[in-house]
């Protein structure tokens, strides 16, 4: 196989199935912090960055329940493991005590091979959902 020279720039879009838009839009929105663009009435984008040349870095989630062919979400159909937002360092500790006060479970992580250190939550349609950032002190 030849290997060809990638046009892309940058990330564009991460979009979810969900089963109740309004619970997840309101996680997304007050836990993870990401700004609503848009709502409507089965979809809500959220503004991840600035993004590339005016395409806006967005998460969307999209409600198919209304769709002819649905019969549930299934995590076993999907190939996403989990979504990760960078953050600062100065943000890890801060970021931690913050989710923590969510209730939620915080899992951390260090991967060594890239110096990241990462925080975990789930969101409560069960996707994992992850802050990372670089440390050159994880070895």
């Amino acid at each position: 196989m030849t290997k060809v020279q990638s046009c892309i720039k940058a990330l564009g879009e991460i979009a979810l199935r969900v089963e109740d838009l309004d619970n997840m839009q309101k996680f997304y929105e007050e836990v993870i912090g990401l700004p609503l663009m848009k709502r409507f009435d089965n979809s809500a984008f959220f503004k991840i960055a600035d993004g590339f040349e005016g395409h806006t870095q967005i998460l969307a989630l999209f409600n198919r329940t209304d769709s002819a062919n649905y019969s549930g979400l299934d995590a076993e159909k999907t190939t996403v493991d989990h979504i990760a937002f960078a953050i600062s360092l100065d943000d890890f500790e801060p970021e931690k005590r913050r989710l923590e006060q969510y209730g939620l479970q915080v899992n951390m992580a260090e991967h060594t091979w890239v110096h990241w250190r990462s925080l975990y939550v789930n969101d409560p349609e069960g996707n994992c959902v992850e802050f990372v950032c670089y440390d050159d002190s994880v070895r």
